[in-house]
């Protein structure tokens, strides 16, 4: 009985701060499915990477706020309806409501027949940004969950060297904790400029950063690394 209290009363407290959060009255009065948006709002504004023409692959997609706000920037108007410049392909295991000029495939990246599925759909074009909100459940064991989560971002920067363009991005959620370094070094390895953000939108009480690598290295430059 003891555990099952201290559960309830986490759990309040959890409701209690998501219910006077200001970025989730923010989204809920712009529309946005939830307050992940403006992590990805404060990543693009800070480094200029979402524009009008664009294809984005939103990986990880679900409930939809991060192709939401792709599609805004889209549109000439950063309108949440009509006219589209670019393309948004969006990915997730679970399942997604629409949203009007975004494409969403239902399945797991990690298997090769959903892989292929994406492939299809990209037909032969390159991306200009790759975004990756994908996180594994977790167990609670911080050796079995680094390891998911790491598979996940390296799953994500293979995605991006197949499919990006030469001078393209990639935003992905990692962890602070075990097997983090490793995936900065990896970035650093892959990408010409690695720079690491914790958005204000990320709770303070969370372990949740993001990685972002922008303009991917040639053979020779990564040999060299």
């Amino acid at each position: 009985m003891k555990v099952r209290t201290q559960s309830k009363k986490v759990s309040k407290s959890w409701l209690n701060d998501h219910v006077n959060d200001p970025y989730v009255k923010l989204a809920q009065k712009e529309g946005y499915r939830s307050r992940a948006a403006y992590k990805l709002k404060e990543i693009d504004e800070q480094l200029n990477l979402i524009a009008p023409g664009m294809l984005v692959v939103d990986l990880g997609s679900a409930p939809g706020a991060w192709s939401q706000y792709v599609r805004r920037r889209l549109a000439p108007r950063g309108a949440a309806a009509g006219e589209l410049q670019g393309a948004i392909l969006a990915l997730d295991i679970l399942p997604m409501e629409p949203i009007e000029g975004v494409t969403f495939l239902q399945g797991d990246f990690r298997e090769d027949e959903v892989l292929n599925r994406l492939h299809a759909e990209l037909a032969g074009r390159a991306a200009d940004v790759v975004v990756s909100d994908m996180a594994p459940n977790l167990s609670g064991i911080e050796s079995a969950d680094a390891a998911r989560i790491s598979h996940l971002v390296e799953l994500a920067v293979e995605f991006a060297q197949s499919h990006l363009k030469p001078d393209g991005a990639l935003v992905a959620k990692v962890f602070h904790g075990s097997g983090y370094s490793q995936l900065v070094k990896l970035f650093k390895e892959r990408f010409r400029v690695v720079k690491p953000l914790k958005p204000k939108a990320s709770r303070d009480k969370s372990a949740e950063n993001f990685l972002v690598g922008i303009g991917l290295k040639k053979k020779a430059e990564k040999s060299a690394t």
